[in-house]
């Protein structure tokens, strides 16, 4: 492999000292504007490419952030990493993408290898962590911004977003409600995620708002992908052949539970209504085409960068922003 071109390289070269080089590489005084100008132009012949990395160790600054997913193959995490990726691109930073496979071991050796590079702060979107090992982890950087959790009190470096989940379930159940659905079952996602819980609370709070049983016997966990989603729809046909609607934790979990309604010779909608999360592109390409939650999830990406940006100037204050779903009504419900 070819040697990376040093300042030494340079100096050698230009046969001046290495402080003379530096100086005028970094735009700092005791270098006349003539010599300054000719140990430029050398370096650009020479190929000279500066270490960034290198350089942010000097000055603490290496416009490099961490994001940390729990699977970089959903397309929900994503959408919302396109969103941070453009919103880094235009204020000229860098990003550091981990993906955790849904794994909390795996995230803290990740955010363990991100505190050792350097970086001036990080998002952590749906972090699988306990609470007190999550705010932990918060302290250990400069700035952060968490997407799907709550912390428990205020942190100078934190700012979260929160997508209402409580309400989109209450929203998903008003639709089924609407329809004369009554045997509601809901497949939800794994148990250490924040969203699992907050959308379980507002499946319970819609049962009870219309009179219905809370039947434990109705609800299903499972890993929020298609497998997922048609194993715990066959579970629950398995155990209540007359279920008439699901509310799935995401669309991917849906579009699951479409496949498992076909293996059991049911139609969607006409004899189980599907409504899933977070309106995913695929949610449109389906069919019958699905009816879902929609957040903007770049937006959402844009966000968590600009937010982040801003507690790295010094120009935010602790803040909790939070996202309203809307539902989308197409085929399946």
């Amino acid at each position: 492999m070819k040697k990376r071109l040093t300042l030494a390289d340079i100096a050698k070269a230009a046969k001046v000292s290495l402080m003379t080089v530096s100086r005028a590489i970094n735009n700092k005084p005791g270098v006349s504007d003539e010599v300054r100008q000719s140990i430029l132009t050398l370096a650009e012949e020479m190929g000279y490419h500066p270490n960034y990395i290198a350089r942010g160790l000097a000055t603490r600054r290496t416009a490099t952030i961490g994001l940390v997913v729990p699977d970089n193959t959903n397309p929900f995490f994503a959408q919302v990493a396109r969103g941070v990726e453009d919103g880094a691109y235009e204020n000229g930073y860098n990003i550091f993408l981990v993906n955790t496979n849904e794994d909390p071991v795996r995230e803290l050796a990740a955010l363990d290898s991100l505190w050792q590079k350097n970086i001036e702060g990080a998002i952590l979107c749906s972090s699988r962590l306990p609470t007190e090992i999550l705010e932990e982890q918060i302290q250990r950087f400069p700035a952060v911004v968490v997407v799907n959790r709550e912390p428990r009190k205020p942190m100078p470096n934190l700012i979260s977003i929160n997508i209402n989940d409580q309400r989109g379930a209450q929203l998903a159940l008003g639709h089924f409600l609407a329809l004369g659905r009554r045997q509601i079952a809901f497949i939800n996602g794994p148990a250490n995620s924040t969203s699992a819980r907050r959308r379980l609370e507002g499946y319970r709070a819609a049962l009870r708002s219309a009179e219905l049983p809370l039947d434990p016997q109705i609800v299903e966990a499972c890993s929020p992908d298609m497998e997922g989603g048609r194993l715990a729809a066959a579970a629950l046909f398995a155990r209540l052949p007359k279920i008439d609607a699901i509310y799935a934790f995401n669309d991917l979990v849906a579009i699951g539970a479409m496949q498992a309604c076909e293996e059991a010779g049911k139609k969607v909608p006409e004899d189980t209504a599907i409504i899933g999360v977070d309106d995913i592109p695929l949610a449109t390409i389906v069919r019958p085409r699905l009816t879902t939650l929609h957040v903007n999830l770049r937006h959402i990406g844009r966000l968590a960068l600009r937010s982040l940006l801003d507690i790295i100037k010094g120009d935010a204050t602790p803040a909790a922003f939070q996202i309203e779903p809307e539902l989308r009504i197409r085929d399946s419900a």
